[in-house]
């Protein structure tokens, strides 16, 4: 079994450049996941997704018969990593000693709008709302999310961490041109409903087609006029008190369980 005990090392380096540059990952087709839970989900529900698995020598003192490391019969590579090399690449408080470098899972337009429900994402920038989102679309029962590319990565580590491994359950794409997506959306009978705060009705009054697809935007704007403009109706959260708007994250929660759930 390989020990790490540089940081100089070139795999160190590498997993560096992954978790720091989304340039990196898009041109070797990797980002990192990092801890025990996530881990065990991955090589549970996407074992051929790992590409590597790096482990404390104190994770190993801790764990010497965790048969998670060792059911994939040595189809992946395992490497040992000296404490302070492995806590100098950790991006957690208390680092629990294991990460993997992983292939991102890829799927198409086409593909996702087999389904019958989904979310529409225009422009989402916090890396904490996207995997919420992501994580709570699998919950509600979504059936893929559709993403304007200008969302923020969804394989940035702040992302992976709030999806709790629903990145390899839940099929997502990015679209360059999201004008066309909504109306390839539109044209397979899919009803759009987007979010909006001026006008529309309100959602505990509406009646979500079989069909359907949430559409929600900007943590700070809303959606452009642009795909409102495309939306077939336009719906809102009813609330009290003086609150405007609710957190992007929160709002998508509610509309998806009140119209897919």
């Amino acid at each position: 079994m390989e020990i790490i005990t540089s940081s100089k090392n070139e795999k160190i380096k590498n997993i560096t450049a992954l978790l720091s540059s989304k340039k990196e990952r898009d041109k070797q087709g990797l980002f990192v996941i990092e801890g025990l839970r996530i881990f065990q989900d991955t090589l549970k529900t996407a074992p051929g997704f790992i590409r590597d698995i790096y482990v404390s020598e104190s994770f190993l003192k801790e764990h010497p018969e965790e048969d998670i490391l060792f059911e994939n019969n040595g189809s992946i590579r395992i490497i040992t990593v000296k404490d302070s090399v492995f806590n100098s690449i950790s991006q957690t408080v208390t680092p629990q000693g294991v990460l993997c470098t992983v292939e991102k899972p890829e799927h198409t337009l086409e593909e996702i709008l087999g389904g019958t429900k989904f979310l529409i994402l225009e422009n989402i920038q916090d890396p904490g709302n996207l995997g919420t989102m992501l994580r709570t679309a699998e919950a509600a029962g979504v059936s893929g999310i559709i993403m304007s590319r200008d969302c923020a990565d969804i394989y940035n580590p702040k992302v992976i961490r709030s999806t709790m491994g629903s990145v390899f359950r839940m099929p997502f794409v990015y679209v360059q041109d999201f004008t066309e997506a909504l109306r390839r959306i539109k044209g397979h009978g899919i009803t759009v409903y987007a979010a909006y705060l001026h006008g529309g009705e309100a959602v505990s009054g509406v009646q979500f087609d079989k069909k359907c697809a949430i559409m929600i935007g900007n943590e700070g704007n809303g959606l452009t006029d642009g795909a409102v403009a495309e939306a077939d109706k336009r719906v809102f959260i009813p609330m009290a008190g003086q609150i405007e708007s609710l957190n992007a994250a929160v709002a998508a929660a509610i509309l998806m369980f009140h119209g897919i759930a």
